[in-house]
């Protein structure tokens, strides 16, 4: 009995104890991870939230059969996030840009430069083809012949504008003649007096950021502080100030993001004239535009990552939940640039010099998702005119849909403008366009989240070269540096010979000599040695 007592307030009472503490030390394990989780991801649930939240609002508000100034008052907060999201557009841009070509070396910033260019070009070309397949497979134009623009009470769209003039016009906003102007102004030529054969196009400057131009502008001048050495320091430590004094104000914006996506979406499906029509009538095309983004976004791009990097696109993806969701709600990919520039760079690593760079430009240049959909809707209405493509005017679509989408405005319903440039090249009718603007509000959601995933992967990509360039340089160095000890080894032991030659009695250097009779080794101490 005494063992047994003293087993038991020996040995089980300290087990006991340290049992409960290790349960209590689990649990506050438990607490403090689910914690950081919260405050990691606080933004993401967050902005997750004020979609589904905005969908209910929506939902509830549009059985109310509000007014069209009721609307406007709904949707008000929405647009407050719109507005202040397009205000640092224009600092952010510049400054990054700016501050990332002066940073970079020239050379890795000419071949990072060619293989962003590239990269860009690639997967355009991918989405354009991915768009003609869809919609030769899918044929949503095929037995809509009957539909009448009239019955979804839809207003004409005209677009009156050569192909040719279009392509200058890209040409022309690369170099705006004035680069105060190209912040709230871009260059279009449209026909004067469209009777006379040929159209004489005369110039006009609608409203909106000429990004091309301020892009194109700021890497120049990037470049050329570089250039000045010591000189262009205080300018470029000036740009760096400003860029990383935007993006403090960007994570401020950020927390309104969650409300302003509510209101905007909310508005969007108060805004709803009768979807069931729509989705019945170009629920082909709808599908076919949606089908396509989910095979570029979700399988060819993330293919693309891995090919290059070797490493999972989907954990990289999963950082940028926020800017995706604020893609699908504002439909600009403008206008998310301020979030997806803070996400890569936060949660996925991305070099400031590498993302700064390259994201502005993506979000100008880049639209896979655009040049899908463009190419759809262009089939679609081939189909709906009962017109066959051959295979010059397919090849045609491709082209023209890959280099307009350079050019697309990244804003709302941006992508239909280059439509009619491409229904122009094909020689068909702009008058259906209005039907791509009835459903542009659905698409143009995926439309911009696939744009902006591939800016992100992009990123991602030349990161991951550089890093490689970085460690292959290092390993030169190091073996420059060994090669370097090596030699300064050897000439040391050579001098150390050298010394013991003089100094140490111990070495006798010893001379062949000739007498004719023998031969003889005579050290320099006139010792002989007979051989």
């Amino acid at each position: 009995m005494e063992s047994k007592t003293s087993e038991f307030n020996g040995h089980a009472l300290p087990k006991m104890s340290g049992s409960s503490t290790s349960v209590k030390s689990e649990k506050k394990g438990c607490k403090e991870r689910f914690r950081t989780f919260l405050r990691k991801n606080m933004l993401v649930i967050l902005t997750v939230s004020g979609v589904l939240v905005g969908v209910g609002l929506g939902m509830m508000v549009r059985s109310l059969d509000l007014t069209r100034a009721q609307m406007t008052y709904f949707a008000f907060p929405g647009e407050m996030l719109l507005r202040m999201l397009k205000m640092i557009i224009l600092p952010l841009v510049v400054c990054s840009l700016v501050s990332g070509a002066a940073s970079l070396d020239t050379r890795s910033l000419g071949k990072l430069g060619g293989i962003a260019v590239s990269y860009f070009l690639v997967t355009t070309l991918i989405a354009s083809a991915i768009g003609i397949a869809l919609a030769f497979i899918i044929k949503p134009g095929v037995g809509a012949g009957a539909l009448n623009t009239n019955d979804l009470d839809l207003e004409s769209v005209s677009a009156n504008k050569e192909t040719a003039d279009s392509f200058l016009d890209l040409a022309r906003n690369l170099f705006p003649s004035n680069l105060v102007a190209a912040a709230f102004r871009s260059v279009s030529r449209t026909p004067d007096k469209p009777h006379l054969q040929p159209p004489v196009p005369y110039g006009t400057e609608p409203d909106g950021m000429n990004i091309l131009g301020l892009v194109m502008f700021a890497m120049v001048f990037g470049v050329a502080l570089r250039k000045l050495g010591p000189e262009g320091e205080e300018l470029i430590r000036f740009f760096n100030a400003f860029n990383e004094a935007t993006m403090v104000l960007v994570s401020w914006i950020m927390w309104y993001v969650p409300i302003g996506i509510m209101f905007l979406v909310g508005s969007k499906i108060v805004e709803m004239e009768d979807v069931v029509l729509l989705v019945t009538s170009l629920g082909k095309y709808i599908l076919a535009s949606i089908l396509g983004h989910i095979i570029h976004g979700g399988i060819v791009l993330p293919l693309i990552y891995f090919a290059i990097t070797r490493e999972n696109p989907y954990t990289f993806l999963s950082g940028l939940i926020t800017p995706f969701t604020t893609a699908f709600a504002t439909c600009s990919s403008s206008a998310t640039l301020p979030s997806m520039i803070k996400c890569v760079e936060e949660n996925n690593g991305v070099d400031k010099r590498i993302s700064r760079f390259i994201l502005p430009i993506g979000a100008t240049v880049n639209m896979d998702g655009a040049a899908i959909f463009q190419c759809i809707a262009a089939v679609f209405i081939a189909q709906l005119n009962n017109a066959e493509l051959n295979g010059g005017q397919i090849f045609t679509i491709l082209v023209t849909a890959t280099a307009s989408s350079v050019g697309a405005a990244g804003i709302p319903a941006g992508g239909i403008i280059t439509i009619a440039i491409i229904l122009e090249a094909i020689g068909l009718p702009t008058n259906d366009l209005s039907l791509m603007l009835a459903v542009d509000w659905i698409v143009d959601r995926t439309t911009t989240v696939v744009n902006v995933e591939g800016d992100a992967l992009g990123a991602g990509i030349l990161h991951h070269i550089n890093e490689k360039e970085q460690k292959k340089k290092q390993a030169h160095r190091q073996e420059d540096d060994r090669e370097q000890e090596l030699t300064e080894v050897k000439v040391e032991a050579v001098a150390n010979i050298t010394a013991l030659e003089e100094t140490s009695p111990l070495v006798t250097h010893q001379n062949m000599v000739s007498d004719g009779s023998r031969d003889t080794l005579v050290d320099k101490e006139g010792v002989e040695s007979v051989l």
